[in-house]
């Protein structure tokens, strides 16, 4: 009622002076309220009268009202206390009487306190909430969708409508992505619903907190979220590269250690062999480059597979969790099975080619396996160093290919479609070629090498580099609020002028 009231009189005075802008404003901000009042009105008359105060005030005057600021806040001082047991007694009284003129409109109303705020009982406020990057327009905006989505308005978000608020953003998140972080907020909750109020710090925090996970993997977020997720689950989207990841950067580890010295010319004397064997150094042909790939796919799926049973087997004798390194290295073996699959489909390996994998995999296997056994933080500075060297090879393919002459077999990959099976790993749409096919091998190995790498500076107790629950969750909640941040912005953009 004292929506409708206050709306009729400031519309009546904006249609006068023909404002149409202000008007379409206005009606925006009274939609708002009004949706507020219903749905604060039922706590208010089913509550004791002892609370009834408190209830609005904390709940509508800090959410909405505040935001709006086009009302006086002894409006509603005035209002609330006229609230009576069993009905709200609003009149013409309680409306402060304001001269408004065309673009005085908001600024000639006093503005309502920027910050959370809740009744004391002493019919003052205190501030016991603010935010150290969101602003009071962004606030308001988020928590009305907050309860636009809260299904059974308890004022708390689960992961079902966690998933209906995300599928309102579906220009940002994409339907796999929306699935994912809902199964992950609903296992680092346990299962529970987190209030309006705490997702509204957890999202403040992925705003002004350190983003260098490095030194930061076990403090927990502002949600509480552990990593329980990371023992099972992992990333579905993996391996679908946006064009920017392709791109990658040839890097290189300094060695640091005698250890890792040993590793990094153990792999420059097996290049070195290898590529003197294979006439690599000499013009580059698509025989040579499958011959090549092939082999070494079939060595390179060993390491991951090796990782994950021996830490497998350490689970379960010391019956701790493993913070996700197992899946990590299960999913790198298969990623590079997924290559050998691929490119074979391309080329079918003679007798003699397969008998080489068979031998080369028994030496290789069992070495790395006794290797493993006495020093896995070498084995994965060794792994590192192999596969920096893969990404300089996958380099050298891919300049082959681009700078070929128009005819020759390596021009055409640039244009003949890629295998069937590796278009649909990677998503390289209808249209995917084999040159785009290497560009997505070669951003594979470029990931394997870098999470090789820092899995040798990792500790117990540290979770899996490439996929932490609560980085993930924290990065989902920093997506959702810089949009709603933008969009905020462009409101402010098309508001008049005062």
């Amino acid at each position: 009622n004292t929506t409708t009231f206050l709306s009729h009189k400031i519309r009546k005075k904006i249609r006068k002076e023909r404002k149409p802008d202000h008007l379409q404003t206005f009606n925006l901000t009274i939609a708002m309220i009004s949706n507020q009042f219903r749905r604060v009105g039922n706590k208010i008359l089913q509550g004791s009268s002892s609370n009834r105060k408190a209830i609005l005030l904390s709940t509508v005057h800090r959410r909405h009202l505040k935001t709006a600021g086009w009302y006086s806040s002894s409006l509603f001082t005035k209002s609330v206390n006229s609230v009576q047991t069993g009905q709200q007694s609003f009149t013409d009284s309680n409306i402060r009487k304001t001269s408004i003129s065309g673009p005085r409109l908001l600024s000639s109303l006093s503005p309502l306190p920027t910050s959370a705020t809740e009744f004391d009982g002493k019919e003052n406020f205190e501030t016991t909430q603010d935010f150290r990057a969101l602003n009071p327009d962004v606030v308001a905006m988020i928590s009305d969708e907050f309860e636009t989505v809260d299904a059974n308005q308890d004022g708390k978000i689960d992961a079902q409508e966690l998933k209906t608020l995300l599928r309102r953003h579906k220009d940002i998140f994409s339907e796999a992505e929306i699935l994912e972080i809902a199964e992950l907020y609903y296992v680092g909750q346990s299962g529970r619903s987190v209030p309006f109020d705490d997702l509204l710090i957890a999202i403040d925090n992925t705003l002004t907190s350190p983003r260098d996970c490095g030194n930061n993997r076990r403090a927990r977020n502002a949600l509480g979220v552990g990593n329980c997720a990371a023992e099972y689950y992992y990333d579905l989207n993996h391996h679908q590269w946006r064009e920017d990841q392709l791109n990658i950067d040839i890097t290189h580890h300094e060695p640091k250690s005698f250890s890792d010295w040993v590793a990094l010319n153990a792999v420059k004397m097996v290049r070195l062999g290898f590529d003197s064997a294979t006439g690599w150094n000499g013009e580059i042909t698509t025989k040579k480059v499958l011959q090549r790939v092939i082999f070494l796919e079939t060595v390179a799926a060993v390491p991951g597979m090796v990782a994950a049973i021996f830490r497998h087997f350490k689970s379960l004798r010391s019956m701790e969790r493993d913070g996700g390194l197992i899946n990590m290295f299960l999913e790198e073996a298969t990623n590079e099975r997924m290559h050998l699959l691929t490119f074979v489909t391309m080329r079918d390996p003679s007798i003699i080619f397969r008998a080489s994998v068979i031998g080369s995999q028994f030496a290789f296997g069992s070495g790395f396996g006794l290797a493993y056994l006495v020093n896995p933080k070498f084995c994965h500075r060794f792994v590192g160093y192999i596969e920096e060297e893969a990404c300089s090879t996958y380099t050298k393919i891919i300049e082959s290919i681009e700078t070929a002459p128009v005819g020759s077999d390596l021009a055409e990959w640039r244009t003949q479609k890629a295998p069937k099976i590796g278009v649909s790993y990677w998503h390289l749409g209808e249209e995917g070629t084999v040159l785009d096919l290497i560009y997505a091998v070669r951003a594979d190995e470029a990931e394997h090498r870098d999470v090789n790498h820092s899995v040798v500076a990792m500790q117990p107790g540290d979770v899996n580099p490439r996929y932490d629950p609560k980085l993930r969750i924290d990065d989902a909640l920093n997506k959702y609020v810089r949009a709603m941040m933008t969009r905020s912005a462009n409101m402010e953009s098309t508001l008049p002028l005062q």
